[in-house]
């Protein structure tokens, strides 16, 4: 895709309202200097110098969205507790519609926290529940879909494996938008791909795929075979492969493999990478892109985000100037 044809499709995002649904978590970055080695175990000390929270899993989906300047509503289920409040505010302040939020009181809000000692990860601690929702919580996660996937432009599903994305409400995500002729794309951590039948796209990393398809990417060869099971597994239109420095494939039933090299210069930091590429994804195909194109579109977007420090996004004025290059 040139600028000038990102130009013109980019005219159209703010125009478009993307729906994510899925785990909502918080992420918490603690970054600091290694002042020396602790003496009660051969690990380094942090004296923590700054406390960042930023948006997480399906959170930080809708937060890519916005970023690239359209409208985004969230579906998911969080705690009542303080992290939960977080997420809250951050929400309003990107203007991204909470209304979608579950609270449950028997749940704590999902949360890692990362420890960041010059540039380099020195560890992480999550804090999660992966207790399925209880019946009541699933009849108030149905409502809300039925409710909210006419209003939007696509569908986004953020499949972190902690409890929401359950067969019965896949089948009803699924089922509301073939019915209403939405977009839908997914973000998987199912190793079973057949949970995702009847996606439009569905976007695993290569270690995803890999499990998904009980093939060892090692070879194109290899590629093509596992990027071939998945099409048959899930039923989807296109399975999108993202490989880290290797780029990312796109298979589309009937169509030639495509690779797109990476456009990345800088790694610093592939948090969230994932959810940059489904958020661009989406949004440039349910602004009329082909797939071809908006994979394209989404590999810029995450060459850009692993350029930066922490859980981050890109902007369109970043793919123009990464398009340019």
């Amino acid at each position: 895709m040139t600028r000038d044809q990102f130009t013109r499709l980019a005219r159209k995002f703010s125009r478009r309202r993307i729906l994510v649904i899925g785990d909502v978590m918080l992420d918490q970055f603690l970054y600091g200097d290694v002042c020396r080695i602790s003496p009660e175990a051969p690990v380094p000390v942090v004296e923590i110098k700054e406390e960042i929270f930023h948006l997480g899993a399906a959170a930080n989906v809708a937060r890519n969205v916005r970023a690239l300047g359209a409208g985004s509503s969230l579906i998911g289920i969080m705690g009542c507790d303080e992290d939960s409040e977080r997420i809250l505010q951050a929400l309003q302040r990107l203007r991204i519609e909470p209304e979608g939020l579950v609270r449950s009181p028997n749940r704590r809000t999902t949360k890692k926290t990362r420890i960041i000692a010059r540039q380099q990860q020195v560890c992480r601690a999550d804090r999660e529940d992966r207790t399925p929702l209880s019946s009541g919580e699933q009849r108030r996660i149905a409502k809300l879909l039925r409710e909210q996937i006419p209003r939007a432009d696509g569908v986004i599903v953020s499949d972190y494996a902690k409890g929401l994305i359950a067969p019965p409400i896949f089948r009803l995500i699924a089922s509301e938008c073939r019915r209403q002729g939405k977009l839908l794309v997914v973000d998987p951590k199912n190793r079973d791909f057949s949970l995702y039948r009847n996606a439009t796209v569905i976007a695993p990393n290569q270690g995803e795929a890999e499990a998904a398809a009980r093939v060892d990417i090692c070879d194109a060869e290899a590629l093509n075979r596992a990027g071939q099971i998945l099409l048959k597994i899930s039923r989807a239109a296109a399975v999108l492969i993202t490989r880290g420095k290797d780029g990312m494939s796109l298979f589309e039933e009937g169509k030639t493999a495509r690779h797109i090299p990476t456009v990345a210069r800088e790694v610093f930091d592939v948090t969230g990478a994932g959810d940059t590429v489904v958020a661009a994804l989406t949004l440039a195909a349910a602004s009329g892109a082909s797939l071809a194109n908006a994979a394209d579109i989404a590999n810029h977007a995450a060459g850009i985000a692993v350029g930066k420090l922490g859980t981050a996004t890109a902007s369109v004025d970043e793919i123009l100037d990464a398009l340019s290059s």
